[in-house]
């Protein structure tokens, strides 16, 4: 059975390329960094060196010690987000996000709540959008940290970063972004943006599993995360992965290198995709911004089909040998509707039927294809079985959405 990946918003293959960036340092240049009294850390502390050098150029970094390592994007986020609120709790104890962050911002926050900080969730609009005005409203004498996701790993909306990064720079307030979900689909330059903080992980970008990168500009203050070594120059203890750290500085530059051809060939093969589900498939709810708008992921593709379940669909899928998700993979085991199609005002009687497809430079036109034939077959028979299909026929439900 022939296999079609449209799951990369969960995690993409890695690539040939970063498996030969990081084979030396497995076999040649394997020591510790940390270890500068001998000639086999000498060779991995300038190795760690090189590579922070072109992480930082990569993502438009003024300085190569503005890049800190982490083993993820979960870490990077929940170390942005704390290590703020310890180092400026004399100052102030609030911080401002939004209702669809990833859970390891909303995490971070919920455990910070429960120390005494305060928290605002800003709401979103209908496609998961929140403006500057909206932000900065909520800014208090007590702010301290403004963190806000450069785009949404479920909807595929992108934020206004530069500008809520200006209103945050006018009140002195630091901001951090997950852009996580942003590499490889759009330009990311830290400079130009005017943020903080940011952070990434290396498996969005067909780098390895495990690693991850804050970038924290200079003059920021921050508390650890982690303590117990005086890796990443004091700030984050553990030996330095070198070769998932190789991994990460290869994908990277390879994405941002091509970034242009990629984002092209995506926006092609999720307009075709959408496009096509919503004309083969009735009772459909396309979530996030128009494939039009420049405010949607270039590969981003969720729908809400009424009458049937997630669950079922990804079932049916994967008996297709097709990959999807019902939306974050970071919280897959949840029984619960996603928060983010909650947030922006989908019905819960359909959230609960909405699959994400997050297409890849790799897609094919034959593979949208398989899946525009598959796709409305699996509805159909999942809707021959639903009772609230039946009941809707019978004129006992209404639709919250519209026939084709």
């Amino acid at each position: 059975m022939k296999t079609v990946y449209l799951d990369n918003n969960a995690t993409t293959s890695i690539a040939p390329e970063v498996v030969d960036a990081m084979m030396p340092y497995l076999t040649d240049i394997w020591g510790n960094a940390s270890s500068m009294f001998y000639s086999t850390g000498q060779k991995a502390e300038a190795a760690l060196a090189r590579l922070r050098e072109n992480v930082a150029q990569s993502i438009g970094a003024a300085h190569s010690n503005e890049i800190y390592f982490t083993a993820s994007g979960c870490e990077a986020d929940n170390w942005a987000i704390k290590g703020i609120a310890y180092a400026h709790k004399r100052r102030g104890n609030h911080i401002i996000t939004t209702k669809i962050e990833h859970h390891a911002v909303l995490g971070a926050c919920e455990f910070l709540e429960k120390q005494g900080f305060e928290v605002t969730y800003l709401d979103v609009d209908k496609d998961g959008l929140v403006t500057p005005e909206q932000v900065e409203a909520a800014i208090t004498d007590k702010t301290i940290l403004i963190t806000i996701m450069t785009a949404n790993n479920e909807i595929g909306t992108i934020m206004p970063i530069k500008e809520i990064a200006e209103v945050a720079k006018k009140h002195k307030v630091i901001f951090h972004t997950d852009a996580v979900q942003a590499i490889g689909h759009m330009p990311i330059n830290v400079q130009d943006l005017g943020v903080d903080m940011l952070s990434i992980s290396a498996h969005k970008f067909h780098g390895p599993k495990g690693v991850g990168m804050l970038y924290i500009r200079n003059g920021i203050r921050i508390e650890n995360l982690i303590h117990g070594g005086g890796q990443e120059r004091g700030k984050r203890a553990a030996t330095e992965n070198l070769a998932g750290i190789a991994g990460l500085a290869k994908g990277l530059e390879t994405a941002v290198a091509n970034l242009d051809k990629n984002v092209a060939h995506m926006k092609k093969m999720r307009d075709k995709l959408i496009n096509g589900l919503m004309e083969r498939i009735d009772y459909v709810k396309l979530n996030g911004p128009s494939p039009d708008d420049e405010r949607r992921l270039c590969n981003n593709c969720n729908i809400s089909y009424e009458f049937v379940e997630g669950e079922s669909i990804l079932m049916r899928l994967n008996m297709k040998g097709i990959c999807a998700s019902s939306g974050s993979a970071c919280a897959s085991g949840s029984l619960d509707p996603s928060h983010v199609l909650m947030a922006i005002g989908v019905p819960h009687e359909i959230a609960h039927g909405s699959i994400r497809f997050s297409v890849g430079e790799d897609t094919t036109d034959e593979e949208i294809d398989y899946v525009l034939e598959a796709m409305p077959k699996i509805i159909e028979g999942l809707r021959a079985m639903s009772p609230m299909y039946e009941e809707f026929e019978e004129g006992k439900l209404q639709s919250f959405t519209k026939k084709a």
